[in-house]
Formats: structure tokens, sequence, C-alpha cells
């Protein structure tokens, strides 16, 4: 990630929290632009051409608020991208974005990978206890990968805890080769 994704998200961050600014519906917001963004080729295109004065870019940016209704902190974040040719990695700034407000409230991301698909009931169970894994709130995300053979592998951050059957396989064929 590029140095001055984190510092848009951060500032971002900072203006919605010192705002007391209703996150979900920023995010939902957010998403609706981003949504807009990457089904209009012809707005990327138009965003990127050096030859469209910025001015007519933020002008543009203003008519589509018209119909999603930004609120006025993201429409002018937006702006701000646009002002310093940096609109090409909104969907980098919003992913640190998101990061960062996470991060700011005590939610960890939490990567599970399962051999099989879990049931409701095992999958909120199994959140419960990779949230206390980690003392704090997680926000997971579930993969499946048959070649684990079994149990569960958790990466929260650079963090892998490796509850595999292959995972312990390997580990035995280690030390039998140690001893």
């Amino acid at each position: 990630m590029a140095a001055f994704v984190a510092r848009y998200a951060r500032a971002f961050a900072d203006v919605v929290t010192a705002g007391k600014l209703d996150t979900v519906a920023l995010d939902r917001q957010l998403t609706d632009f981003l949504a807009t963004w990457d089904g209009s080729a012809e707005l990327r295109e138009l965003f990127a051409n050096p030859a469209v004065p910025t001015l007519q870019k933020v002008a543009i940016l203003d008519k589509l608020n018209a119909k999603l209704g930004l609120q006025k902190e993201l429409r002018n974040l937006l702006a701000v991208l646009i002002n310093n040719e940096r609109i090409g990695q909104v969907h980098e700034v919003a992913l640190a974005y998101r990061a960062e407000l996470q991060e700011r409230m005590g939610i960890r991301q939490a990567e599970i990978v399962t051999a099989r698909e879990l049931s409701i009931e095992e999958r909120s169970g199994l959140v419960t206890g990779v949230g206390k894994l980690a003392g704090s709130r997680i926000e997971p995300s579930f993969k499946l990968d048959t070649s684990i053979l079994g149990g569960t592998v958790v990466r929260i951050g650079s963090t892998v805890y490796d509850g595999s059957v292959r995972g312990r396989l390997e580990r035995l064929k280690e030390a039998l080769i140690a001893g």
C-alpha cells in the first residue's frame, strides 16, 4: 500500500470520528460510490484524463452526488482525491479507511480457513473462540481449503494459529526427523 493511501485513510477516519458521523450510513454511501465507479468505465476514464480540468471533474462529482446523496465529508474526500490526482486509488483508500476505522473500534480482521463448510452454529462458536484468542471483537472472513484435511487455520494480522490436521502432521514429521 502506498504511504499516501494510509494518510488519506487516517485523515478521513479522523474526520468521521471527530464528527461522530454515522459510520454505517457512511460505509453504505462509500459502497454505492464504489459500485458506481466500478460500473462506469467512462467515469473512470474521465477522471483519469489529464486533459479534463480538475474543476470540471469536481463538478461531475457534484452531479453524481446529487443522485447518490453522499454526506459532505465523503464528497469532500472524493473531491480531495480528484484535486490531488489520486481518485484512481479510491478503492485502496476505502479499504485502508475501513481497516483504520475497525482498528479504532477495537475490531480485528480474522481469516478463518476450514476443510469443510461450517454450519451457522459452528461459525458462531468459532468466531467467539477466535475473538477470545485475539482479545478483541473480530470481523471474520471464512475460506474453504480441503488441503488442510481437517481442523482450522486462523490468521489475525501477521499471526497464524494452525490447528489443521495437515499442520499437525507436518509438525509430527519434523519432530520425527529431528529426533
